[in-house]
């Protein structure tokens, strides 16, 4: 991940997860809550570049290059997730069976 991490990262991203998890529990498919917070990230991200710049045309300049970083953040935050599941699954997964 980015050097940006500040020591509020995980406290900030829990409580999305927090979220969804409460969107999940009031009877919501996890795939639709998954795809909403995909898109309000997406959105976000594209809100967040386009602030950076004086101009449509300076962000669409920025388009390619703005798109890469976040792809290839997001990649890697996913590789690094499903590679903790894969080595936690028990724990994570069927935490009762461990006792």
């Amino acid at each position: 991940m980015s050097e940006e991490i500040d020591e509020s990262f995980y406290t900030r991203a829990d409580a999305h997860i927090e979220l969804s998890n409460q969107q999940i529990h009031e009877n919501t498919d996890g795939e639709k809550v998954s795809l909403s917070m995909m898109y309000a990230a997406a959105r976000f991200n594209a809100w967040l570049s386009a602030t950076g710049y004086n101009s449509a045309q300076e962000l669409k300049k920025a388009k390619a290059e703005q798109m890469k970083y976040f792809m290839g953040e997001y990649r890697q935050m996913l590789e690094e997730n499903f590679d903790d599941y894969i080595e936690n699954f028990q724990h994570y997964m069927m935490p009762s069976e461990e006792a």
